[in-house]
């Protein structure tokens, strides 16, 4: 419970915890379940600081481009709920915080997610109207956009969606099947029961090179997993029940699995408080 009260967690990926305490990022593997028990691995970093114009320490999401921040080409990303997004390689001797300012308020509230085929941090501007990618490089203060096209949605869909109370997007990207998805998550908070219940509904589209955003209810055998931590896939033979094609959501106060073969939704923990809402993947072979 250190984690949680005293040191305060930030997110999560690959299954490491990123916890603030004092200025201070450290990664730790406390929750993994692969991890040792006897020898569990803290890695702090560098004092972060945030950026004069960005005046608040609330973290969107934590991402790492490598399953081992120990990795001499691992980059770890902060991004902050505003215009900074912080990156670092924490295996370098002398490693410091490099923090880019961004200067679209599209992105402020994003999720960050690593891309392998790019090799960039990217994320989805508010409405996924177009994504945007960041690096260490020649895409550090000017971001690589892609516009998206959607050619199967209708605009009246799009403003009955948009009604809903909530609405997150993640992008994320199948290691198993080089493909890039965009989840829309859609959320309502019931009024009869205080708020506390929320009614979920996602929609899930395929992207392509060309930026053509295509609605969709087969990822091709896998799975998509969304919480606090960064969001991943998993080929849904590696999973209990084996079925493909569904959204497995966590949040502060509820859980579910979203099939959309055949539509069917299964809630569980509703109104549960949990201290630590990631998922985490397990170490495939």
């Amino acid at each position: 419970m250190e984690l949680f009260k005293e040191m305060g967690t930030i997110g999560a990926s690959h299954g490491w915890v990123a916890t603030l305490k004092n200025g201070v990022v450290r990664l730790q593997d406390d929750l993994d379940r692969n991890a040792s028990d006897t020898d569990p691995k803290r890695i702090p970093l560098p004092p972060l600081e945030t950026l004069p114009y960005c005046q608040t320490q609330i973290v969107t999401n934590v991402a790492m481009s490598s399953s081992s921040p120990e990795d001499e080409d691992c980059i770890v990303a902060i991004k902050f709920l505003g215009p900074q997004l912080s990156l670092c390689r924490p295996a370098q001797r002398n490693c410091e915080w490099t923090n880019i300012r961004i200067t679209d308020p599209s992105f402020y509230s994003s999720h960050v997610m690593y891309s392998k085929k790019d090799e960039m941090f990217s994320m989805p501007a508010s409405g996924g109207n177009y994504t945007g990618s960041w690096d260490l490089g020649r895409h550090r203060d000017k971001p690589k956009l892609q516009m998206l096209w959607y050619p199967e949605l209708r605009k009246s869909e799009w403003n009955l969606l948009d009604s809903c109370c909530r609405m997150e997007h993640y992008l994320v990207e199948s290691s198993h099947t080089g493909e890039t998805f965009m989840v829309k998550w859609f959320s309502e908070s019931n009024p009869l029961l205080k708020g506390r219940v929320e009614w979920d509904y996602f929609h899930v589209l395929r992207l392509d090179k060309e930026g053509k955003a295509v609605n969709t209810k087969d990822f091709g055998g896998i799975c998509i997993f969304l919480s606090k931590a960064e969001p991943f896939c998993l080929p849904a033979a590696c999973l209990y029940d084996q079925r493909p094609n569904c959204v497995y959501h966590l949040g502060n106060h509820n859980m579910g699995r979203h099939c959309m073969d055949d539509e069917e939704y299964v809630t569980t923990g509703v109104d549960r408080t949990f201290p630590a809402p990631y998922w985490f993947p397990p170490k495939l072979d």
